[in-house]
């Protein structure tokens, strides 16, 4: 049975780590592997930038784009002996690629043009991977992975198809190979690129395993499997050996970085069991994420969110806050794609915690205002705990200004405001 490996742009950030993909890769066998690249490094956050500098019309964009040549230009020549290899050539083909899209491009849909430009992130970086596993001896086919993951056309966080996707996946890769692809990407029916969504590569592991029912998936990180808690953020976290399915998707649902809040869903469905490892320790165990035990060790999970906008509404007259008042803000949300982190209400108010992602609380903040009375905060943090113990309140909380907290059986949720 087919395994489906994915490394973020983590793991493949500069030449060294290209190389210890490689190194991996020959360690666990390369028969019967789809494996999923990201971007290079932080090349994600620099198209972003591009994508900032087209809009605004700015004289730098050009010489920001040859920076991000320049950036893998380097990592080529770390890799390869002569700039003749052809590698060059296919990096220097997707830099045209951008430079023409951005100079023929009519469309003043931001989204559109989002996932038309950070494409290039992936499509570049496993050209770079696939090229070099040949210098090793590791023979692959590279895979557009537009031609593979069939979608809807909500650019920046778009809809599998998935009967369409499953054909397409099991018509192009051959499971006697190594077959070499990317996350994040897809198609829609117009043949335009769309994305699953920022940080969607595991997804994308999560779709093929599914589509070809492997045997695993397994997410290559910089940290040794599933920890407790961001060990930037948190002292004395611990290495979860196990959790289940049903556990890994309220961490990744409440913002743990470490797994896409969508790729359990499919590997759920086939039971197919997700190990998340640490590629400078190939041979550890890592996390086992599976159906059985809910967690162990059994200690609390600590997950922050930075940045997001606590909003409190209640009615003009003071009347109750009912069905249609809750219905009609959530159609809202949907509209200006407003990701909901948290919800509270009582009978004449309603606070949600929510995530700006696409920019549009302004616009959705203007229209409530008409029919509600509203309060905001912006630039709150949600702290949420799994599994949590009293000694575990009081330390989180201690000289923090709380905006709301929530709790449930297992999890507590603190809004704080860090700017007071």
């Amino acid at each position: 049975m087919v395994q489906v490996f994915k490394f973020g742009g983590a793991s493949v950030k500069d030449a060294k780590g290209v190389r210890n993909v490689a190194n991996v890769i020959k360690l666990m066998g390369k028969s019967k592997k789809v494996i999923v690249i990201s971007a290079m490094g932080k090349t994600t956050n620099a198209l972003e930038k591009i994508i900032e500098l087209y809009f605004a019309k700015d004289e730098n964009l050009k010489s920001k784009i040859e920076e991000l040549r320049i950036f893998h230009h380097n990592i080529l020549d770390e890799l390869f002996e002569t700039k003749q290899h052809p590698a060059y050539t296919k990096v220097n083909y997707f830099f045209d690629e951008l430079g023409i899209f951005l100079d023929r491009n009519k469309s003043p849909n931001f989204d559109f043009v989002y996932d038309q430009v950070v494409a290039f992130g992936e499509l570049i970086s496993t050209s770079i991977v696939s090229q070099f596993l040949m210098t090793q001896g590791l023979e692959n086919v590279w895979h557009d992975c537009r031609n593979l993951i069939d979608t809807d056309n909500t650019y920046r966080d778009a809809e599998v198809n998935w009967e369409q996707t499953q054909s397409k996946i099991q018509a192009h890769i051959n499971l006697d190979e190594l077959n070499i692809t990317q996350g994040f990407i897809g198609s829609d029916d117009n043949n335009f690129t769309t994305t699953l969504g920022r940080e969607g590569s595991d997804y994308t592991a999560g779709i093929l395993a599914y589509c070809l029912n492997a045997e695993n998936v397994t997410i290559w990180k910089d940290v040794p499997g599933v920890l407790s808690g961001d060990p930037n953020v948190f002292q004395g976290t611990k290495l979860l050996n196990q959790i289940s399915y049903e556990e890994a998707i309220e961490l990744a649902f409440f913002g743990a970085s470490v797994i896409h809040p969508k790729t359990l869903q499919p590997l759920q469905q086939k039971e197919i069991p997700l190990f998340v490892k640490s590629f400078y320790d190939p041979k550890a165990p890592g996390t086992c994420v599976t159906k059985g035990q809910a967690i162990e060790p059994e200690v609390p999970c600590f997950i922050v969110k930075n940045n997001l906008i606590l909003l409190s509404l209640s009615t003009l007259d003071f009347s109750f806050f009912v069905e249609d008042n809750i219905s009609e803000i959530f159609a809202l949300f949907h509209k200006y794609q407003i990701k909901v982190d948290l919800i509270q209400n009582s009978a004449i108010s309603f606070s949600v915690c929510i995530d700006n992602k696409f920019k549009n609380a302004d616009k959705l903040i203007e229209l409530l205002k008409a029919k509600f009375k509203v309060k905001y905060d912006k630039g709150v943090t949600l702290l949420t705990i799994r599994h949590y113990d009293e000694k575990t309140l009081k330390e989180m909380t201690k000289n923090k200004d709380v905006l709301l907290k929530q709790f449930t059986q297992q999890t507590v949720q603190f809004v704080i405001n860090d700017n007071r």
